[in-house]
Formats: structure tokens, C-alpha cells, sequence
């Protein structure tokens, strides 16, 4: 099956399945159809690829850290149901999904499950881990597990638990994985252990989750949890060591998401300060309360992100790929006919410099062996001619591709709307004229196309509000107000 029709029959099984989970989204499947169209044109997509394929159609929440931090702990409670071991070794060293079953008892199953899966947001990764590092794409079931569990409160989500940050082995493949995740996820709830004394002892973490997320447009889906924190209620420094981390996490770029403080209660030993322990059990109450609420509100979320990221997709391939492909052209244009110039002259000057060493002037008159034979005959002249002009062409075409070359190389290979290095590599193929500053795939009818796909966005956006306001207060359609 070539590449494209296992896209086409991926896709409509998305639809498929979303007729009867949210039939509201069947229609962006198709406006995302027509997204990959446009920018396969440009060159921006490779073949057999989709913006379909890169967002989650399931609600998302990742938990993350570093081991013994209590992220296992905190799942167990927000499930009710004992389901992931809890220690302070690395006792759970698999991404696990884990998602809803009607069972009533829960079962773990393979990382093929998500990865030959096609509903699933970890469809064929195994292929990126084997590009990421050889071999290992074959060991998916060293890096991934789902587990089905009969809670309500992953029905309809997936949730998943990582392994700890700080782990040496397969690093590569599980940072890989792990950046796709939080790509992915509608939420994603960082955890640290406040036993720890010193922020710094995670630099690991807060490289690669808060440095990341502070360059995300999206960075508000992540909650940084402080856990484990009733370890610091017989010092009552709740407030110090909170005041501590925050600063760590500013001086690491964040400048957003939400912090929070957790403990597990049934684990906790309280103090014998009933005022003080009070004041710890009333804010993680409080903050426990928030975390499930945006947990809740996932659903809704995921909605509104996967139609708002398909108005973003279109507005980056117009205002920044276009732009940013339109520049590397002039300078692809301006550089290879600076070179086509310097070459020129250097032909020329060297040929002079050889007719003089070869004795083929006369005063000021060319007068080379060959010149009599070429003169004599016209269609010697006429072969002549297209033979430089030939040549000319050649030594062209050998620029403009090494230009082509050097100014894709420093263009990202990899973008949020696709590769401009490949939509330029597109552009400045032989058939194209350095003269055409458009970019390959662009014009006024694509613009439109766009501006159909953005006013098809809104549209959807208004039906997605009348399921939750009528700001006028008439009934709708179905009789409801």
C-alpha cells in the first residue's frame, strides 16, 4: 500500500470513528484533507503525511518528572484504583497510556497496541524511533504500554505516566517520545519532589520541559506540581520552599502555566501543629480541586484546539511560510546571478589570457586557426553558438543548484505547518525560473483555498458555541434554548 492511500484510509477511519464519538469534528477531518493538499503543493508536506495525524483526537493529559516525584501515586488517586506501582526507584519505566475499559478489571497491553493503531497518537512512532536510533524502532515494547481500566475518569481521554527525566539508557528514543506527547497533549502536569532541597537538582527537567514549554504558543496547558510537600510541615516553610522553586522555574525562561503544591493524604503523617497542618491540608485541597478541574475540562478543550489549530495552520503556511520562502527565493535569485556574473567574467578574462598565450591576435584583431572553419560555414556557426550557449546553461544550472543547496540548509527542516527546507528545494527545481517569486504551489487561487478553509474554521467555531451559549436567548432549531 503506497503511502498516500494508507493516509487516505487512516483518515477515514478517523471519520469513522468520530461520527459516533463527536460527529461535530468529522467535518475538520475533511478540512484538514484539504489543508494537506495545499501544502503538499507547496512542498511543505511529503507525500503520505497529514496535519491530521500530528494533533491528538482524543483529549490528552501527560504526566510528567522525574522519579520518585509521585506521579504514579497522584494517578492512582485521581483513578481510584491502584494501578501503577509507586516507590522511590524507577519502578514504572514505560510511557503508558491508559485509557478507558468497560471491564471491571484493568489489563495492560503491549506497545504495539498504541503503535499499529491508527486511532491512537502513537500510531507507527516506532518508525521515528528507528530513524532517532537504529534499532530500536524494533523494541517499541521497551518504550510503550496501554492500560485499560474501568474509571470514568479517563472515559473519553487518554492519560498518560511517564518515566522519570533523569534516566541514562535509550535516552535519545524516550526524550523522542516524550516530546511527541507534550506535542499532543491538552494538558500536561509537571511534577518535582519537594524533598529534593535544591531546585537545581533537577536541571534535566526544567531544560527539557520548562525551557521547552516557555517557547510553545500553547505553554499555558502546563501545571507545574510541586509534590510530596507535606515533608515540610514540622519546618512550616511551605511558603519558602514554594517562593524557592518558582524562582528556579522563572530563571529557567517560564513565563507561564499554573504552580501548584500536592501531597498524597493517605500517605502523609501529620504534624502535631493542628493549625499548621490544617493550613497544608487546606491547600491541597484547594489546588487538588483546580488540577481535576482542568482535567475535566479537557474535553472541551480538545474540541476547540483541534478546529483552532487547523485557523493556525493556514495562517502560518500564508503569513509565515509564504513570507520566509518568498526571502530565501530573492536571495536565492540575487546570489546565483551574482555568481552567474563572477563565472561569466572569469570565463572570459581566462579565454582572453589564453588566446594572448596562444598567439591568436592579430593588432586588435581575433584571429584564431579555428576561425576560418567556424565562418566559413553557417550551420558551423549555428552549432557553435548552441554549444556555448550550452555550456553557458550547464555551469548555470551547477550554481543555481549549489546556491539552492546552501541557502536550504539553513532553513528548518522541520516547522509546526511543515519543511520549508523541502517547500524551497521545491521552488528552485530546474524546470522553475530564478525569476518567479512565488514560491512552488502558490498564487491567488491557494490563497483562496486558504480563506475558504479559515471562514470553514469559524463556521465550525459558531456550532461549537451553540452547544455551550445562545448569548441571544432564542431557541435554536431543536426547540432549546
Amino acid at each position: 500500500m503506497t503511502p498516500s492511500k494508507r493516509i487516505d484510509q487512516r483518515l477515514k477511519g478517523l471519520q469513522d470513528h468520530l461520527k459516533r464519538e463527536n460527529p461535530v469534528l468529522v467535518d475538520a477531518v475533511g478540512k484538514y484533507r484539504e489543508l494537506d493538499k495545499v501544502a503538499a503543493k507547496m512542498g511543505l508536506l511529503a507525500s503520505g503525511t497529514s496535519y491530521a495525524t500530528q494533533i491528538s483526537w482524543w483529549p490528552m493529559i501527560s504526566v510528567m518528572g522525574t522519579f520518585s516525584a509521585g506521579k504514579s501515586s497522584f494517578i492512582n488517586t485521581f483513578l481510584d484504583i491502584d494501578l501503577q506501582r509507586t516507590g522511590n526507584q524507577a519502578v514504572d519505566d514505560k510511557f503508558t497510556a491508559i485509557t478507558f475499559s468497560p471491564d471491571a478489571e484493568a489489563h495492560t497491553l503491549p506497545g504495539l497496541a498504541l503503535d499499529g493503531d491508527p486511532r491512537f497518537p502513537f500510531y507507527q512512532i516506532s518508525e521515528e524511533l528507528e530513524y532517532v536510533s537504529a534499532g530500536e524502532g524494533s523494541k517499541i515494547d521497551n518504550y510503550l504500554q496501554m492500560k485499560v481500566v474501568p474509571s470514568e475518569k479517563v472515559r473519553g481521554k487518554i492519560l498518560i505516566d511517564s518515566p522519570g527525566f533523569d534516566a541514562d539508557e535509550q535516552r535519545k528514543s524516550t526524550l523522542r517520545i516524550a516530546d511527541h506527547i507534550i506535542e499532543l497533549s491538552d494538558l500536561v502536569l509537571v511534577f518535582f519532589d519537594a524533598r529534593h532541597p535544591e531546585p537545581g537538582a533537577m536541571q534535566d527537567t526544567l531544560e527539557h520541559l520548562v525551557r521547552g514549554a516557555q517557547r510553545r504558543n500553547d505553554s499555558s496547558k502546563f501545571l507545574f506540581i510541586l509534590n510530596q510537600i507535606d515533608t515540610s510541615a514540622r519546618e512550616d516553610n511551605l511558603e519558602d520552599i514554594v517562593s524557592s522553586w518558582q524562582k528556579s522555574l522563572v530563571q529557567s525562561g517560564l513565563s507561564s502555566g499554573s504552580f501548584y503544591v500536592l501531597f498524597n493524604e493517605k500517605l502523609a503523617v501529620p504534624v502535631e501543629n493542628e493549625a499548621v497542618w490544617s493550613r497544608y491540608l487546606s491547600k491541597r485541597a484547594a489546588d487538588y480541586a483546580e488540577i481535576e478541574a482542568r482535567i475535566a475540562s479537557v474535553n472541551t478543550d480538545r474540541v476547540y484546539r483541534v478546529v483552532g489549530a487547523m485557523e493556525s495552520l493556514s495562517n502560518d503556511i500564508e503569513q509565515q511560510a509564504v513570507p520566509m520562502l518568498q526571502s530565501a527565493l530573492g536571495r536565492w535569485r540575487k546570489d546565483t546571478l551574482i555568481w552567474d556574473g563572477i563565472t561569466l567574467s572569469a570565463i572570459v578574462v581566462l579565454m582572453g589570457m589564453l588566446s594572448v598565450w596562444l598567439d591568436w591576435w592579430d593588432g586588435l584583431t581575433f584571429n584564431a586557426p579555428w576561425m576560418g572553419m567556424v565562418t566559413a560555414n553557417p550551420l558551423n556557426m549555428i552549432i557553435a553558438a548552441v554549444v556555448v550557449v550550452l555550456l553557458l546553461l550547464m555551469l548555470h544550472y551547477i550554481i543555481r543548484g549549489k546556491v539552492a543547496k546552501y541557502i536550504g540548509s539553513g532553513l528548518s527542516k522541520s516547522e509546526s505547518y511543515g519543511s520549508p527546507a523541502a517547500a524551497f528545494y521545491k521552488s528552485t527545481r530546474g524546470w522553475r525560473s530564478i525569476f518567479q517569486n512565488s514560491p512552488a504551489g502558490w498564487g491567488n487561487g491557494t490563497r483562496k483555498r486558504l480563506d475558504a478553509i479559515r471562514d470553514a474554521t469559524d463556521h465550525l467555531v459558531q456550532h461549537l458555541n451553540n452547544r455551550f451559549s445562545n448569548p441571544s436567548g432564542l431557541e435554536t432549531e431543536d426547540g432549546s434554548k
